[in-house]
């Protein structure tokens, strides 16, 4: 059975930091292409990053050098470092494989002052 299982959300202050984790399970982790995905107040959900198992990054233009994502396949994990954080951040945070049609529960980002 596949599983996403999001955390590491929380409230921050404009500029400030927090590091997403995502736990796969059900799934060759180290073989899947993961990618981030958000959902903000009012809005669609948007895909974020993502990272190939050989290694590469990709990311949306917003939050290029902002929201590294990085990977631990030995513990199937996928993390999203959130730095500078900014008012068109915050939402629910999702993991995923690529092309899964499983979600999990998402973490939510509050951004304020």
């Amino acid at each position: 059975q596949v599983q996403f299982v999001e955390s590491g959300g929380g409230l921050v202050q404009p500029g400030g930091s927090l590091r997403l984790s995502c736990a796969g399970s059900g799934f060759s982790f180290n073989e899947a292409i993961m990618v981030w995905l958000r959902q903000g107040p009012g809005k669609a959900r948007e895909w974020v990053a993502t990272s190939a198992p050989g290694g590469a990054t990709f990311y949306t233009d917003s939050v290029k050098g902002r929201l590294p994502i990085s990977r631990d396949n030995a513990k199937n994990k996928l993390y999203l470092q959130m730095n500078i954080l900014e008012i068109d951040d915050p939402g629910v945070y999702y993991c995923q494989e690529a092309g899964s049609t499983t979600w999990g529960q998402g973490t939510q980002v509050t951004v304020s002052s």
